[in-house]
């Protein structure tokens, strides 16, 4: 069971601090932790796996017996804008995109990456 969230506004680094802490957890424990994770990923990604979890109960899995198997967060592109600076010159400020990635699977599969 897959979800993906596309173009999420924050950088790729600061999302992966958040998804590294729920990576291999069981789905309500990850839940848990993200609502008390005084970061501002934690919704999203609550939300991303709220939202797998709503495909794997409309595909007939046991959602009790469901772990973050993967989650990915990759670059989603970049917004690129410029900033007047001294002596005519301009300064790129770049702002980065994120693409998260979560898969779920039951706690026994074994895992194939």
């Amino acid at each position: 069971m897959k979800a993906i969230l596309d173009n999420y506004n924050q950088t790729p680094r600061k999302a992966r601090l958040v998804t590294d802490l729920v990576e291999g957890k069981k789905v309500p424990e990850a839940l848990a932790t993200l609502k008390f994770l005084p970061k501002r990923a934690a919704l999203p990604i609550a939300k991303l796996i709220a939202s797998a979890l709503a495909n794997a109960k409309n595909k007939g899995e046991d959602v009790e017996k469901l772990k973050v198997k993967q989650i990915i967060v990759e670059s989603a592109g970049m917004g690129k804008r410029y900033l007047p600076r001294a002596f005519g010159r301009a300064s790129l400020i770049r702002k980065r995109r994120s693409r998260v990635t979560v898969t779920l699977a039951p706690v026994g599969a074994k895992s194939s990456t």
